[in-house]
C-alpha cells in the first residue's frame, strides 16, 4: 500500500528534467550579469579617491579657476602611473560643466554611482571609472569624478554577457541537448518494449524484453517485467493448446484405427454394403483431417529447434521434383527460378511442407502455368508462387485462408475444398522462421503468394 502512495517516477523525471533544466539556464542567464557587476564594481579605492581629493582641493583653494578660461583645461591630468587621467565636475544639478564632451559610458557610471549611495570604481571594458569625490567651493555643492583608461583581464564567461545572442543560441542548444538526453533515456526502453510487442504479435512467442530494461526501477520496468510475464503466459497457453490438440489428435487414431479394422474385416467377410463404403470414406478423410492437425501442432511446438544453414534449392529438390511430375500429370507448366547460391537459417521440414502446400495449391487451381521464383535482396529470401487460376474473388477471404479450418467460398463450390489446414500449417511454418507470408490476386487473373524469410 505504501508503493501505490509513491509519486508516479516517470512523472519525477520529467518534472525534475524539465525542472533543472529550465533553472539551470535561468541561473546562468541570470547570474551572469550579477556576476560581472560584482566583478567590475568594488568600493573607491584610497589611491584614486587621494587623485579627486587633490582635484577638488586645488579648486577649493582657488575658487576663481571655475570661471577662468584655464578651468577646462584642468579636466586632464597625467598624473597615475603615465596614464592620462579625465576628470568630469558636475554641480548641484547634476550637470557637467568642465566639458561638453560626456560620453555614454560615463552618464551610465554617474547614475550607478547615485543607485551605491557611496564612492565606487567600475572596470568597463577598455576604461575605469571612479568618484564620486564631494565637495563644496563658496557654498556651492560640486562632485568630481574620474576615468582613464585600463584594462583588466575577465573571466572567460564575461564574454557571454557582451554577447546576448550567442548566450541565447547556446542556451536553446543547451536545453535541447538536456531535453534530448532526457528523451532518450526514457525512449529507449519503450522501443525496445515496442520492438518485443511487434515479435510476440508475428508469432515469435520466445521474444522478451532485455534484461537491462526489466532492472530499472522505474514504471518503465515495471511494465517491461509484466510484459515478459504476460508473454511467459501467453506462450505457455499456446504450447499448451497445440499439445492438447496433439494430444487428442492421437488419441482419435486408436478409436479410428478399430474401426477402420472392423471394416476391413467386415469387407473380408463379404458384408460391403454402401454404407460400409460410406463409413470407410468417411473414415479415411477423418485420418487425413487427423494427420493434417497432427502436423499443425508439431510444426507450432517445434518452433524452438536450432535452425540448419542450407542452401534453398537444396532444401526443397524433392518438393520441387514431386511437383513438376504432379504438373506434368495433369498437363501443366511447372517453372522454376531458385538461386543455387541462397543459403539461410532455416527448419527443412517445415518449410518444405510450407511450399508443398502452397505448389500444390497452384497446380490444382491454375489453368495451365504455375511458377517459383526465389530471390536474396536486403537480408531477406523472397520465394513467390503464382498461377495462372481464378484467384480469390473476396477480399476478406484473401485476408484469412491462413487461418486454421478457413476455407474460401469458391474451394467449397470445387470438387473437394479441404479442411482449411494446409495453409494452416505453411503459415506457421513461415511464422517459426520469422518470416511473412501475404496472397494478392493478379491482375488478370491468378494468385500470387509472397513469403519472406530472414536470411
Amino acid at each position: 500500500m505504501i508503493k501505490d502512495r509513491l509519486p508516479n517516477r516517470i512523472f519525477i523525471k520529467l518534472l525534475l528534467g524539465f525542472w533543472l533544466c529550465s533553472s539551470l539556464i535561468i541561473a546562468i542567464v541570470g547570474l551572469l550579469p550579477l556576476l560581472q557587476q560584482s566583478h567590475d564594481r568594488a568600493p573607491l579605492p584610497p589611491h584614486l579617491e587621494r587623485l579627486l581629493e587633490r582635484y577638488a582641493t586645488r579648486l577649493i583653494d582657488n575658487p576663481e579657476i571655475i570661471n577662468s578660461d584655464q578651468f577646462r583645461r584642468l579636466n586632464h591630468r597625467r598624473d597615475f602611473k603615465g596614464k592620462p587621467i579625465r576628470f568630469y565636475l558636475v554641480n548641484d544639478q547634476g550637470r557637467v560643466i568642465n566639458t561638453e564632451k560626456v560620453s555614454r559610458g560615463v552618464r551610465r557610471f554617474m547614475l550607478m554611482a547615485e543607485e551605491a549611495s557611496e564612492p565606487i570604481s567600475h572596470q568597463f571594458k577598455d576604461e575605469l571609472l571612479f568618484g564620486p569625490y564631494n565637495f563644496d567651493v563658496s557654498g556651492k555643492q560640486y562632485a568630481v569624478y574620474g576615468r582613464f583608461n585600463d584594462h583588466h583581464p575577465r573571466p572567460w564567461f564575461f564574454f557571454f554577457t557582451e554577447n546576448k545572442l550567442l548566450t541565447l543560441t547556446l542556451a536553446i542548444a543547451l536545453s535541447g541537448l538536456l531535453c534530448g538526453l532526457l528523451a532518450w533515456h526514457l525512449g529507449k526502453p519503450l522501443r525496445t518494449l515496442r520492438l518485443s510487442a511487434d515479435a510476440l504479435a508475428n508469432g515469435d512467442l520466445t521474444n522478451r524484453v532485455d534484461r537491462a530494461t526489466t532492472k530499472r526501477k522505474d514504471e518503465i520496468g515495471q511494465l517491461a517485467q509484466a510484459f515478459n510475464g504476460m508473454a511467459d503466459s501467453v506462450e505457455n497457453m499456446v504450447n499448451s493448446q497445440q499439445r492438447l490438440i496433439s494430444d487428442i489428435s492421437h488419441e482419435l487414431r486408436t478409436p479410428l484405427t478399430r474401426l477402420q479394422l472392423a471394416l476391413a474385416l467386415a469387407r473380408k467377410k463379404g458384408q460391403e454394403s454402401t454404407e460400409t463404403e460410406r463409413i470407410g470414406y468417411e473414415a479415411e478423410q477423418l485420418e487425413k483431417m487427423i494427420s493434417e492437425l497432427l502436423e499443425l501442432s508439431k510444426v507450432k511446438l517445434n518452433v524452438h529447434e536450432h535452425k540448419i544453414e542450407l542452401g534453398l534449392a537444396e532444401t526443397l529438390g524433392q518438393v520441387l521434383d514431386d511437383a513438376e511430375f504432379e504438373a506434368e500429370q495433369q498437363g501443366k507448366e511447372l517453372s522454376i527460378d531458385i538461386d543455387e547460391e541462397i543459403e539461410l537459417p532455416l527448419y527443412p521440414k517445415p518449410l518444405s511442407r510450407a511450399i508443398e502446400n502452397l505448389l500444390r495449391n497452384a497446380i490444382r487451381y491454375s489453368k495451365s502455368s504455375v511458377s517459383i521464383k526465389a530471390h536474396k535482396a536486403l537480408g531477406k529470401v523472397t520465394v513467390v508462387i503464382t498461377d495462372d487460376g481464378p484467384g480469390i474473388d473476396n477480399e476478406q477471404d484473401l485476408q484469412a485462408i491462413f487461418k486454421p479450418f478457413y476455407r474460401p467460398q469458391s474451394a467449397r463450390e470445387r470438387e473437394s475444398g479441404g479442411w482449411g489446414l494446409g495453409l494452416a500449417i505453411t503459415e506457421a511454418a513461415v511464422m517459426a522462421h520469422q518470416g511473412s507470408i501475404t496472397a494478392t490476386n493478379m491482375d488478370p487473373h491468378g494468385l500470387s503468394v509472397t513469403i519472406r524469410l530472414p536470411s
